[in-house]
């Protein structure tokens, strides 16, 4: 096994370099004519207008919508035409969302890409340890693997559900993990509007005060109660981070023929209608917030009523909403390594595939999900978090384009290279040959013999050894003692000061 494992560690490629984040150079994929944009834009303004969105429990989001002249009957809330669109123009097209290490502070917007793991799932899986509800223990493990994986450009915030720990506090050791293990970008607690108010202090006693006041350093994450509610998880959060400056992503999640009409573009309306209306919120409630439009549209068997993933309708989806985000001026979350899989299979590649292509081809800004996503979302992989993280490597080249100058198109390689020779020696090959291509850490493109010789292993096995290669050597980035302590004493006293809640 010794012998195995340093052969292992002779054999993997180091990672591939890579920036902070995407700066994309290819064209976005117009996927629908002008007239279809319109009358999807037209929908979501009358049900903006006519039907209608539920702001409940939430007094004073009512009060900032009658201020700004809302019709307000109930807590129903209904927009003029065009106010929620011109509201959003206060909203930045792009932004800059800081890391305390400035080589990996990110942009988002217009035509940057960046990449976040999944984000909720209750359970874990790994090769030794099987399906599980997770545990601060794997929590812990995946951040650090995050943190260590070159394509995945923010942390996000639960990698997965710590669930052993008490549901009103995990929310402080995740955010102390993320500071401690990572200096990437990282989203706050939403689900209760005190959690929220932590993260935003948190991230305070991380970057100061005065920085913070003037940059964007957390953002939230939140989701609509589709159809056509927003409830005060959303607007709370909206005024907390906004209300501090900092970024809020909006994304309807919804369920074609539950959540919202089985039809595809009826779907994308709505999800465009609540997410502008959120949008337009955020910007009363400070002029100039970041906002992240977002759209998680999926399908489902109409047999069973069980959500897939991966399919034409939600594969459509993502490119006309990069479209409609366009034309809206925002940025746009939407999309990810999605499947329905239980293992980090066939079904797992060939869905995660084509849900993640879309998203890039169609110019998504900030992905959640991008890397880890099993099961619909109830299940973080351990294997195929690095497995994808290896694929989104790729997009790095993909979305690049390709160059043209001289070197680019070999002006001197054929020099030192006579017709019927060979380039593999060449000068030109040399200086190039470690940029030329991408590098897929985990793909073996071997001979059979040389695969048997090594085990005959499949990828998620080398996956499995990647990562707990990876975890033995991961090294927390330098955090200042003072900074340290602060954050340690503010997490203790918050925990001292309230009981163990399990809801």
């Amino acid at each position: 096994m010794r012998t195995a494992s340093r052969r292992a560690r002779r054999t993997e490629r180091p990672a591939p370099a890579m920036p902070a984040f995407i700066t994309r150079k290819l064209p976005f994929v117009e996927y629908m004519r002008e007239e279809g944009l319109v009358r999807i834009e037209e929908q979501a303004d009358r049900l903006i207008e006519e039907i209608g969105i539920e702001f409940r429990d939430d007094l004073k989001a009512l009060r900032i919508w009658k201020e700004a002249g809302a019709d307000i009957k109930g807590t129903r809330v209904r927009l003029p035409r065009g106010m929620a669109r011109e509201l959003l123009k206060t909203a930045p097209t792009k932004f800059t969302q800081h890391a305390r290490n400035a080589a990996r502070t990110v942009e988002i917007g217009e035509t940057s890409t960046v990449f976040a793991p999944i984000y909720g799932a209750p359970f874990t899986r790994c090769l030794e340890k099987g399906r599980r509800y997770g545990s601060f223990e794997d929590f812990d493990k995946l951040s650090k693997l995050v943190s260590m994986l070159p394509s995945l450009h923010h942390m996000g915030l639960v990698i997965c559900e710590p669930c052993d720990l008490p549901v009103n506090k995990r929310h402080l050791d995740m955010l102390l993990a993320h500071m401690r293990n990572s200096d990437k970008p990282f989203l706050g607690a939403i689900t209760e509007k005190s959690r929220a108010e932590d993260s935003v202090e948190m991230a305070r006693i991380l970057f100061g005060e005065t920085f913070m006041r003037d940059n964007c350093v957390i953002m939230g994450n939140v989701n609509t109660n589709s159809p056509l509610h927003v409830d005060k998880v959303v607007t709370e959060a909206i005024q907390v981070y906004c209300g501090a400056g900092q970024g809020i992503v909006v994304a309807p999640f919804i369920l074609g023929g539950a959540m919202g009409p089985v039809t595809t573009a009826a779907s994308i309306a709505q999800a465009l209608a609540e997410a502008m209306v959120c949008g337009a919120f955020s910007q009363l409630v400070k002029p100039g917030a970041p906002f992240v439009l977002g759209n998680f549209l999926s399908s489902m068997s109409l047999k069973s009523g069980a959500p897939t993933f991966g399919m034409p309708e939600p594969v459509a989806s993502n490119y006309i909403i990069g479209q409609l985000a366009r034309r809206l001026g925002v940025p746009l979350r939407c999309g990810g390594s999605l499947t329905a899989s239980k293992l980090p299979d066939a079904q797992a590649a060939a869905e995660s595939a084509d849900s993640m292509h879309s998203t890039a081809m169609g110019g998504a800004n900030f992905v959640l999900h991008s890397a880890g996503w099993m099961e619909g979302g109830l299940v973080t992989g351990f294997e195929k978090l690095v497995i994808d993280a290896d694929r989104l490597g790729a997009y790095q080249k993909l979305l690049g384009g390709i160059d043209t100058d001289d070197n680019a198109l070999g002006t001197n390689a054929y020099e030192d290279v006579e017709p019927a020779g060979h380039f593999l020696g060449s000068a030109h090959t040399m200086r190039n040959y470690e940029t030329a291509y991408y590098d897929a850490v985990l793909s073996d493109s071997e001979s059979f013999e040389q695969w048997t010789e090594r085990g005959g292993k499949d990828t998620a096995q080398r996956a499995f050894e990647r990562w707990n290669r990876m975890l033995d050597e991961h090294q927390a980035p330098p955090l200042d003692d003072a900074i340290d302590g602060a954050l340690a004493d503010y997490v203790e006293k918050k925990k001292r000061d309230m009981p163990d809640a399990w809801y």
